[in-house]
């Protein structure tokens, strides 16, 4: 009873994550620049790998542990790396999409250190 219970439950987190991860894929392809899609695929996505790995999880029950660890991992890292892209690409000059408001960066004139320089 209780396996069936936990199998369904796992089947349910697993449709959960492939639709958020359906959600990542369409915001990349239809939203206009750079930090948009930055946003949708990293936001959904990491939604939709933990949610599927979690229900993975509970289907399989030996890879509770490393779905875990994976669902942990990608809480940790997928923010980091979205803003050193998203950093990366504003020092790198690339333009955003006209209708993107505010600026807060241009606005403010705010300077970004240079490598090597205080702050």
């Amino acid at each position: 009873m209780l396996d069936a219970f936990l199998g369904w439950t796992g089947v349910v987190f697993v449709f959960i994550g492939v639709f958020f991860l359906f959600l990542g894929a369409l915001g990349i392809l239809r939203l206009p620049d750079l930090l948009n899609r930055l946003q949708a695929g990293t936001k959904s996505t990491t939604l939709g790998v933990v949610a599927t790995s979690i229900g993975v999880g509970l289907i399989v029950r030996g890879w509770i542990l490393f779905a875990a660890a994976l669902a942990v991992f990608l809480l940790m890292t997928n923010p980091i790396s979205s803003h050193a892209i998203a950093r990366a690409s504003y020092r790198a000059g690339v333009k955003l999409y006209p209708g993107t408001h505010p600026d807060k960066c241009e606005e403010r004139k705010w300077k970004l250190p240079e490598d090597g320089e205080e702050k």
